[in-house]
């Protein structure tokens, strides 16, 4: 049972997972940072000041002890936008990527070809290979 928690643990694609998870939590972290200290306070700037964090309908107001009840929709604004700003990084991420991956695969596709006689000697090798 070790030996095969080893073998799934130490697989290629679990490794690139885990490394894919951290880096995206980083990454995330970066955009969010990028979100409300860069964007968000410009997009105040634009509305006049207003914080879309603070932003909310209160359902019952604070009374005494007892907690404000209230629906941030704000805040629901400030995560959408975080998101939509990720996702639109991430995507031009993989895009790179990809263009990356395609420049590759055409490298290797250019690899020239073997000349006809050099074929049909690697064919008669291996029809005798057959034979014996």
């Amino acid at each position: 049972m070790l030996k095969d928690f080893k073998e799934f643990a130490f697989k290629g694609n679990v490794l690139d997972m885990a490394i894919g998870v951290i880096i995206g939590a980083a990454f995330g972290k970066i955009v969010t940072s990028l979100v409300n200290d860069l964007i968000m306070p410009i997009i105040s700037l634009l509305t006049g000041g207003l914080n879309f964090t603070d932003l909310k309908y209160v359902i019952t107001p604070k009374h005494g002890d007892i907690a404000e009840n209230a629906i941030a929709y704000g805040s629901f604004i400030q995560n959408v936008v975080n998101f939509l700003i990720i996702a639109f990084c991430i995507f031009m991420f993989v895009r790179l990527i990809e263009k990356f991956k395609k420049k590759e695969e055409a490298k290797i596709e250019e690899a020239p070809a073997k000349a006809d006689d050099v074929v049909l000697l690697e064919e008669i090798r291996d029809l005798l290979k057959t034979k014996n």
